[in-house]
């Protein structure tokens, strides 16, 4: 048992040893990815390495020492210009799970028992050259409740980027299942297509439900992805993984709350101080840090703030979160606790599930899930320039250029004042963005930006309601209020016949998208 879980997850080279209070170890470069430290093998030094809590960095040897307890899992902070070794599924191995008596009894199985602590760890690293420019591959919410939809996820999405050239690697946001915990190892098997170094971080569908405290909700997913708070580097980049799920809400309910215990904030404290204040933080959670209306406290407070204060002398943040099914830009300023002039910018990702697999089905016979805002199901590449970076999102199933859903009327009368609007919902959009419209080559007009339901999405409800025989598949969730939509008139004092409507939109990176749509005129009898 000991010697599967050393091969299968801890993915170390080990010598056993009597217990003890600390856990010793060596970072080297593994030149011949053998998967043990040869005589030539030099250790790594300045190497972060943590327990979970506390962050140390190897010596110029590449050793290193921590405190150890009976519930921890070693793990490396990779650094930049190096590799992890990767698993059959292509999860990175870096870490080591001590658990001396393994994981509590619960309904999906958590971590084997471990038995002693090693004498010594040893985690080898490849050498390999980074760019500081660079792309990765994000997947909000994959969520499948069962094996068709795992289908559904795999036919719809995953094969769209089966061995995908323009990400070095990927990272799902979290809910990789939906509550059934044992499809963690069919969910890994359909991510191997992809053939990218890939990251996983746990949301509110992967936890282990039947639990007293928070630090027991993450057994199953620990055993199946290592330890759900982790960091890496990537050329300027330091990516910072954290499960922000409060699990049983500590306010005295069975549900969660978003937020972070505070050995996690410790950890983030305790890994920051070996990061160069000119590079890029990423964070990747679960839960965002937003919270979408007053008075509805998604979000603890004292903990984002706390966030927030031990960010606050970085200049180059991000947040990547998913959760809610929809797709949102969220800004944070001094009046929401941000402590610098620049604001944070956290991107709420579209999901790869969509509408959790609702809708009506396309030829292939995958639901088309278009979201509760009208954001169609789909993904994200977020390329990098040093500490710049820029976020595209891609429709699956569509081509890249379809950023943009246009909803005009198909005829209007001649000469006739109509209230049959123009919108457009640009899918990454956001109230400060600048989206325009002209038709058959006339003055280009600014478009008005509004708060409410996607027509587009509403008429596909009344589509399913209005039905007179059941359509295959399910129905959608109801229309909310989209933070990416515009409006504007449709003229009618043109002559007979089709006319065109263009429509640009410049998004906050800069990118300019377009998109066209037709109406007819014609005159009443």
């Amino acid at each position: 048992m000991k010697k599967q879980l050393i091969a299968a997850c801890c993915c170390v080279g080990v010598l056993m040893g009597f217990s003890q209070q600390t856990v010793k170890g060596t970072v080297y470069c593994d030149t011949n990815h053998n998967g043990k430290q040869d005589r030539k093998e030099a250790g790594i030094a300045k190497v972060s390495v943590t327990n979970g809590t506390q962050v140390v960095q190897t010596d110029v040897h590449g050793n290193f020492e921590l405190a150890a307890s009976s519930d921890m899992i070693v793990s490396v902070i990779k650094p930049s210009n190096y590799a992890f070794p990767l698993d059959t599924y292509n999860l990175p191995k870096y870490y080591y799970i001590h658990k001396p008596e393994g994981s509590s009894a619960t309904k999906f199985q958590g971590v084997q028992p471990t038995g002693k602590l090693p004498k010594k760890l040893s985690f080898g690293l490849y050498p390999s050259e980074e760019k500081e420019d660079f792309s990765i591959l994000v997947f909000g919410d994959p969520q499948p409740y069962n094996q068709e939809q795992l289908n559904f996820f795999e036919e719809g999405v995953v094969k769209e980027v089966a061995a995908t050239k323009e990400a070095v690697l990927g990272i799902s946001l979290g809910d990789l299942v939906g509550n059934d915990l044992s499809l963690f190892e069919p969910y890994k098997k359909v991510m191997t297509a992809i053939g990218i170094p890939w990251h996983n971080v746990i949301g509110n569908h992967d936890l282990n439900f039947d639990v007293a405290q928070d630090y027991l909700s993450d057994e199953s997913y620990e055993a199946h992805f290592g330890p759900a708070n982790n960091a890496f580097n990537y050329g300027k980049v330091h990516f910072i993984v954290l499960d922000d799920i409060l699990y049983p809400d500590p306010r005295g309910g069975k549900h969660y709350w978003g937020g972070f215990r505070e050995d996690q904030l410790q950890f983030i404290a305790n890994d920051l101080q070996f990061v160069p204040k000119d590079h890029l933080i990423v964070l990747a959670f679960h839960i965002p840090l937003s919270e979408p209306e007053i008075g509805n406290d998604t979000f603890r407070d004292t903990d984002r703030n706390e966030l927030f204060q031990l960010l606050k002398d970085y200049p180059y943040t991000l947040s990547l979160s998913a959760h809610t099914h929809i797709q949102k830009q969220d800004e944070f300023d001094a009046q929401t606790g941000w402590q610098q002039k620049r604001m944070h910018h956290e991107y709420n990702a579209g999901t790869t599930s969509g509408d959790w697999y609702s809708g009506k089905l396309n030829a292939e016979g995958i639901p088309e899930a278009t979201m509760r805002d009208g954001t169609p199901k789909g993904y994200s590449f977020i390329d990098f320039k040093g500490t710049t970076y820029s976020i595209r999102y891609k429709v699956a199933g569509k081509p890249a250029s379809y950023q943009m859903e246009v909803y005009a009327p198909k005829v209007v009368a001649k000469a006739k004042r109509t209230k049959s609007p123009l919108y457009v919902n640009f899918f990454m959009g956001s109230a400060n963005d600048v989206v325009t419209y002209r038709t058959d080559n006339g003055e280009w007009k600014k478009m008005k930006y509004v708060n409410e339901p996607d027509p587009s999405y509403v008429s596909q409800l009344i589509h399913w309601d209005e039905a007179e025989t059941l359509p295959k598949g399910k129905r959608g969730s109801n229309a909310i209020d989209c933070t990416h939509l515009w409006t504007g008139s449709i003229e009618a004092n043109l002559s007979e016949g089709i006319h065109t409507i263009e429509i640009k939109a410049i998004d906050r990176f800069g990118a300019a998208h377009s998109a066209q749509t037709t109406y007819r005129i014609e005159s009443e009898n």
